[in-house]
């Protein structure tokens, strides 16, 4: 049988684009040769959530006492967290393959090697296509004398598969990969270290965003070494380019990841394979502008990460602005809502270019949330003047944007 597209890689690029193209009645064959879902579901955004959200409520348990509520024998079971985790990702992946069957697109769970530019081959046998997707996404990045061995030195899929916690660990890294991980193993107990090569932690951050995620780092007790790198590792000794010498019982290599991209004969190249932003919506929106034509601006993609504060940010740095930029910069402190949830710690910041804002930075609960209101002002060029006309609720956090440019 001939399809009208043969899309090579099952994760958000490709079962987005799949399904959109099937519901316009074009006949589509999708190529896994693992799981649906992709990075994000199965060895990323989907489970380390998971992770986060049972590290807080550890947490939280922990100090319940200083609220009046007093949990005795707290006990640990983290095969079980990871057990719940596994339970989470395939729930959601069995309503995948069930919404990608039901959208018409032929699944074939095998690895697939494209042809030409008319045929993929899969399993002995050859479909002849129209057009070809590559969706084939990312792998972690490793790094010299960093090599994974699934033990000692980790990678960002390896900590996954954990049954037991370490007492300590060292972070390569401090993107999202590496600060979320800092949080969810520092909620646990566990004794994390985080080394960076740049001079400070998010470097791809707004600068205020960073300098805050490091005093937060401070005040939580966990150590952090900047414009340092693992020198050499002996015997499990671990010496910093600095002279530091540390003795984790883990390190998790968290310097980001690399595009796995065939080179062969295609249409388009979707996702984390194309190596441009290397995020779930991105290639979702990849998708929908391949399928349906629907534009976005690759330059208003907000970025999140997550845990206790969430920090997002959509658009300029400060850093990145000329003389003729003004600023705005609102306490978390200012919000009743942030003091009744005991999550005090964060602001709100947007760089302005005469009424108009063009970056919006955010340490805060509900930062996920909060940072595509902003979005939709850039993207739409809303003024300030015109945004002021807006009724937020109280107590929010969304009422902040009102409190910040209401003396603009």
């Amino acid at each position: 049988m001939d399809y009208d597209y043969g899309i090579v890689g099952g994760g958000p690029a490709g079962y987005t684009v799949g399904m959109m193209l099937a519901k316009q009645g074009k006949s589509v064959i999708l190529f896994e040769k693992d799981k649906l879902g992709g990075t994000c579901l199965n060895k990323g955004c989907i489970p380390t959530k998971s992770f986060l959200h049972y590290s807080e409520i550890y947490s939280e348990l922990c100090k319940a006492s200083s609220y009046g509520i007093n949990a005795e024998n707290i006990n640990l079971d983290f095969s079980k967290i990871t057990e719940k985790k596994n339970q989470t990702v395939d729930r959601l992946r069995k309503t995948l393959e069930l919404a990608v069957k039901n959208s018409g697109v032929n699944v074939v769970y095998e690895e697939a090697c494209v042809r030409d530019k008319n045929t993929v081959a899969a399993a002995g046998t050859e479909y002849k296509v129209q057009k070809i997707i590559i969706a084939t996404g990312a792998k972690p990045r490793e790094l010299k004398g960093l090599e994974f061995d699934g033990e000692f030195i980790l990678s960002s899929d390896d900590i996954l598969n954990l049954q037991t916690l370490p007492k300590s660990i060292l972070i390569v890294g401090s993107g999202a990969i590496g600060i979320e991980w800092a949080r969810i193993l520092s909620n646990f107990n566990v004794e994390v270290s985080v080394v960076e090569l740049a001079e400070h932690l998010i470097p791809i951050a707004d600068i205020e965003v960073s300098k805050r995620v490091e005093r937060i780092f401070k005040q939580r007790k966990i150590p952090f070494f900047l414009n340092d790198y693992i020198e050499k590792i002996e015997n499990k000794s671990v010496t910093l380019k600095s002279g530091k010498i540390l003795t984790p019982e883990k390190i998790l290599v968290a310097a980001g990841r690399v595009p796995v991209c065939p080179k062969c004969d295609c249409d388009s190249i979707l996702g984390d394979a194309c190596g441009e932003v290397q995020l779930a919506h991105y290639a979702i929106h990849q998708a929908k502008a391949e399928a349906l034509g629907i534009p976005f601006d690759k330059k208003l993609v907000p970025s999140v990460i997550y845990g206790e504060p969430e920090i997002a940010w959509v658009g300029m740095r400060e850093q990145d602005m000329d003389d003729t930029y003004t600023k705005a910069i609102l306490p978390i402190t200012a919000l009743g809502k942030a003091w009744c949830d005991d999550c005090t710690d964060g602001f709100m910041k947007i760089i302005l270019k005469k009424d108009k804002i063009c970056g919006a930075h955010i340490v805060s609960k509900e930062a996920s949330s909060l940072i595509h209101i902003f979005l939709t002002a850039i993207q739409n060029n809303i003024s300030i003047q015109d945004i002021k006309k807006l009724c937020f609720a109280h107590p929010t956090y969304a009422e902040g944007i009102f409190d910040l440019i209401i003396g603009l």
